[in-house]
């Protein structure tokens, strides 16, 4: 059995094998066969290379930076303030984030505050008082503007008061403008420098057109018309998100600006544009959310007195628009 087993191995060295082909006279079997070829060669061609392009590698780590530049000037007369020049230095709040900037649209001022005992906002549910006892001394108001001195300051016959406090006094007003400040700031300026890289394939690219017209970026600006040009109209980019400028300036509010890159670098790079997209990020209904708008506080000046040794400061709440 063990001479036969390698006997036969042994001539299956030299056998020599074709294969055989049975050619099927029906001509619907044969349509059939030719269809499935296109289709397969279809599908190949137009699926897989000219529309998903299946040759194509994909880099989705992009590197990007973005630069930003607001330019702009207005006038505004009030009570509290008077006459004042606004320009960039005044309006413009340095970053608190990557990528972010702000732009103050208004403002409500608390003028004249000095640092001494009053009475605190009957609004802050905290200071409420009907003794002194209600009012212990050194304890901070709840969110609320000072210090408690342990005096409960009642107005006339009223039973209920509010406690007295060492603060920034008087204490900031919560009556808001009927109107934004900086109603005028929709004609700001806003300059978006996005530099970016596809690292794999070592492209950089730029979102300011590519033209040696020095005039170009001094006259331009983002829209229909010109839609590679980087400079965008402050109440443009409101108005894109759906929203009132006007309305958006008097609260406050959120603004993202995002960028799009998806380029084929099979074409030219002068082909490879970014495509902008809007949108507001807080809520649109600030009658409906107790978290709408963007505000904080600042101090604008301080006036020091020697004859005193007190000082003098007028305080802001600022309500701005957040890009």
């Amino acid at each position: 059995m063990g001479q036969a087993g390698c006997k036969g191995l042994y001539q299956s060295l030299f056998d020599y094998k074709t294969e055989k082909y049975v050619i099927a006279k029906n001509k619907k079997v044969g349509l059939l066969y030719r269809l499935l070829q296109v289709s397969i060669l279809t599908y190949l061609v137009v699926w897989v290379f000219l529309l998903k392009k299946g040759y194509q590698d994909t880099d989705t780590s992009l590197q990007s930076s973005i630069i930003t530049k607001v330019k702009g000037v207005t006038f505004t007369n009030t009570s509290e303030l008077g006459e004042r020049l606004w320009d960039v230095a005044d309006y413009v709040i340095p970053p608190q984030g990557e990528n972010v900037f702000f732009v103050i649209t208004n403002l409500i001022v608390t003028p004249n505050q000095r640092q001494e005992t009053c009475a605190e906002s009957d609004s802050i549910s905290d200071a409420l008082c009907y003794e002194d006892s209600d009012c212990p001394p050194g304890k901070p108001v709840m969110t609320g503007n000072g210090v408690r001195t342990g005096r409960c300051l009642r107005v006339e016959n009223m039973t209920r008061g509010t406690c007295e406090i060492f603060a920034w006094c008087p204490v900031e007003t919560k009556s808001r403008p009927e109107k934004p400040l900086l109603g005028k700031a929709e004609d700001f300026t806003i300059y978006i420098k996005n530099f970016i890289r596809f690292p794999k394939f070592n492209f950089f690219k730029t979102n300011v057109l590519d033209t040696k017209d020095l005039k170009y970026l001094k006259s331009c600006h983002f829209g229909p018309k010109d839609p590679y040009c980087p400079i965008f109209r402050l109440g443009s980019v409101v108005k894109w998100t759906g929203s009132n400028f006007q309305e958006i300036a008097l609260q406050g509010g959120v603004i993202g600006i995002q960028i799009e890159w998806d380029c084929d670098l099979d074409k030219a790079p002068s082909e490879c544009n970014p495509r902008y997209y809007f949108s507001r990020l807080d809520s649109r209904f600030p009658g409906n959310s107790v978290s709408s708008g963007y505000n904080f506080r600042g101090l604008s000046s301080v006036t020091w007195y020697s004859s005193t040794s007190s000082k003098r400061a007028t305080f802001t709440a600022t309500r701005n628009s957040r890009k």
